[in-house]
Formats: structure tokens, C-alpha cells, sequence
């Protein structure tokens, strides 16, 4: 990621530590108004959403960095470990809201229930949701995996905040009030998913997980003159910055100069068809010593 995308996350970031630190105070403020603890407990947690906007600047602070001698690849996987934190943290709020519903399903409490306390949810639910949905489009357009992580973060508030309201609705109705602990499992699995979303492409990151098909960059390769085989295509990385390493079987008649020619017209095809972050490594091997493999 270039530096003007780095400074433009760690802006979107700031912003949105901002509201996440306005929306917990709120909730915790009418929560002790009100004397109502799972608002004032939904407070507590909304402010976890603020400790990963934090967890994210530190991760985009590291990522920032240039190569170095014990970092030639760049510090870019920084703000993937970054990213695995938040989901470590997901995956405990889904483990601890579990923890807390199964006693509940045998000692069900109604949950105090007041036009103030339903106002705030409300409001701070539209402020999740915009904030949610903003870090995720933001963190596409960016191609970051700091704001893609943190918008799973905050949904997973949006998901707690729209079972306090169903619950606090439904027990309004009626509906017995074991009705809470049941719709915070429902929850639970949501955030878990969450957690699974984040997990499941920065683990591919931090693993060296195939970026790019093989074939496809066969097929772009394929169409040069004097090349008469490409095998043994390896990709790593992220869509900002993709490393591929490559035999490539040329004719055995090119010269060097020829050689290294070919090669950067090959790079620039690569990124023009498949991805302009791409570095391409290339073992060159004549015709006549040609190894047929993968």
C-alpha cells in the first residue's frame, strides 16, 4: 500500500475511533441514568470498537515503515497481524457473550425496558451501521485489511444492539423474558461468523497462500516470442502487493541483454492483465535444459 492510501486509512481510522468513543460514552452515561447495566455493559463494549481503531493506527504505524535489511519484503504484513488481533478479539466477545446467555436460560431476567433506553439504541445503532458500512467500503476501495477487519468489528456491535432491541421489544409484547438469553446466542453465532470473515483472508496472507491462478499468469506469459515454457509459477501476498517467482524457458539463442528485456515486458503484461502491485522474481532456463514440471 503507498503512502497516500496509508495516511487515507489512518484518517478514516481516526474518525471513526472518534464516534466508537461517542457512541460508548453515550451508551454508558443513560446507562447509569437510567440505572439499566446491560446498556451500561453495551457500553463497556462498544468502547472495544475504539481499542481496535487503536490496535488498527498502531498496525498502519508498523505497515508504514520501508523496507529494511531485516524487513526486505517491507513491514506490510504488520497490519495483517493487526487484523488476526482484532478477530482474536471478536472470536473472545462471541465466546463471552455465550458464557453469559446459558446461565440466563435457566434463571431468565427481564431486562429494564424505557423510552430513553430504546432512543439511545436506536441512535447509536444508525451511527454503527453508517460506520460499519463506511469502513467497508472505504476498506475495499483502499484495499485495506485494517478497515475490512474493523467493519466486521463494529458489526458485530451492530449485531448486539439489534438483539437488545428485538429483546426489549419482543418482552414489551410479552414474550417471556427468556427470550434474552436465546436472541444473545442467535448474536453470538453472528459474531463468530465475524470473527471467521476476518480470519479466513489474513491467515491466507500470513501462511503465503497462493494470490494469484497459476494459469492465468501462463496465459499472459504465453503470448511472448521466445518463450517456450513457464512452470513452477508461485504467488504470495495481498491484492496491494503481490510477489510471484517463476521458471520461464526461453530460447536458448537470446544473449542477457536480450533476456532481461523480455522479462520487464513480461512484468509490465503481468501487471497491466492481472494487477499493477505485482513483482514478478524470474529464473531464466534455456530450451535445450528444460525441465518439464509444475
Amino acid at each position: 500500500m503507498d503512502n497516500n492510501k496509508l495516511k487515507e486509512v489512518k484518517k478514516i481510522l481516526a474518525i471513526i475511533l472518534f464516534l466508537n468513543i461517542f457512541v460508548a460514552i453515550l451508551k454508558i452515561v443513560f446507562g447509569y441514568l437510567i440505572k439499566s447495566s446491560s446498556m451500561t455493559a453495551d457500553g463497556f463494549h462498544s468502547m472495544t470498537d475504539g481499542l481496535s481503531n487503536v490496535i488498527g493506527l498502531i498496525g498502519i504505524y508498523f505497515a508504514a515503515k520501508p523496507a529494511d535489511e531485516d524487513h526486505p519484503y517491507g513491514h506490510y504484513k504488520f497490519e495483517s497481524m493487526a487484523s488476526l488481533f482484532i478477530g482474536v478479539m471478536l472470536t473472545f466477545l462471541g465466546i463471552n457473550v455465550i458464557r453469559e446467555a446459558i446461565p440466563k436460560l435457566f434463571n431468565p431476567v427481564a431486562p429494564e425496558i424505557s423510552i430513553i433506553s430504546l432512543v439511545v439504541m436506536v441512535t447509536t445503532l444508525i451511527i454503527n451501521i453508517f460506520v460499519a458500512s463506511y469502513e467497508a467500503k472505504r476498506g475495499k476501495e483502499l484495499e485495506s485489511e485494517i478497515l475490512i477487519s474493523d467493519s466486521h468489528h463494529t458489526r458485530s456491535d451492530i449485531y448486539i444492539s439489534i438483539g437488545v432491541l428485538i429483546t426489549l421489544i419482543l418482552i414489551k409484547l410479552g414474550i417471556a423474558p427468556i427470550i434474552d438469553p436465546i436472541v444473545s446466542l442467535v448474536v453470538a453465532v453472528f459474531i463468530l461468523h465475524a470473527a471467521y470473515e476476518v480470519f479466513e483472508p489474513i491467515t491466507g496472507v500470513l501462511v503465503d497462500r497462493a494470490v494469484i491462478d497459476p494459469q492465468k499468469v501462463k496465459n499472459v506469459i504465453k503470448g511472448f516470442d521466445y518463450v517456450k515454457e513457464c512452470h513452477r509459477v508461485r504467488s504470495r501476498g495481498k491484492a496491494d502487493a503481490v510477489y510471484i517467482d517463476l521458471h520461464l524457458v526461453v530460447d536458448s539463442d537470446l544473449n542477457i541483454e536480450e533476456s532481461h528485456s523480455l522479462t520487464h515486458k513480461i512484468e509490465e503484461s503481468l501487471k497491466e492483465e492481472l494487477n499493477q502491485d505485482i513483482q514478478v522474481l524470474f529464473h531464466l532456463e534455456p530450451e535445450d535444459e528444460m525441465i518439464y514440471d509444475n
